[in-house]
């Protein structure tokens, strides 16, 4: 069976066909400092990291494997750019294994996690944050309740998320 050649479209045709489809297209934005200056750290939106703030910080525990990491990190994806940019920091030994910077909302799987960030963040930033309990990634993969309580997690962290940008 012969197959018709594919046929480019335009731009715009392309433009209206994804809106219409709901699909907002991204864009890889170039860097706009030169090559021999050091500046201060860069989000990947091209603004300083000072500038935006950390909009959301996944905390997840020692031993993820490659199934429970895909499954984590598809679900963030689906909730949009804000979550799947969120940075992602690992517990290991109870201790959370790198400096977490101060963030809008902070996305915790398990008890244990949430104790260790609790103890490594100043009152104040706890405070400020919305921090969201999730069941552990391997709980999620094997029980349809924890995946049902891992949705309603991931949108209240956008509920808060947008609220905050107002």
């Amino acid at each position: 069976m012969n197959l018709p050649l594919r046929q480019s479209i335009s731009t715009s045709h392309r433009a209206r066909v994804l809106h219409a489809l709901g699909v907002t297209p991204w864009v890889r934005r170039a860097s706009s400092i030169p090559a021999g200056h050091a500046g201060p750290a860069r989000v990947d939106s091209g603004v300083t990291a000072e500038a935006a703030g950390t909009a959301c910080i996944v905390v997840l525990p020692e031993g993820c494997g490659t199934r429970e990491l895909d499954l984590l990190g598809r679900a963030l994806v689906a909730c949009g750019p804000a979550l799947a940019r969120a940075g992602r920091v690992m517990v290991c030994g109870g201790q959370l294994a790198a400096d977490v910077p101060e963030a809008r909302a902070y996305l915790v799987f398990g008890e244990a996690q949430a104790h260790a960030l609790g103890r490594s963040l100043p009152a104040a930033v706890l405070h400020r944050a919305q921090i969201v309990l999730a069941d552990e990634p391997a709980l999620v993969l094997t029980s349809a309740a924890a995946k049902r309580r891992l949705w309603n997690a991931l949108r209240s962290v956008r509920s808060a998320l947008a609220t905050m940008e107002r």
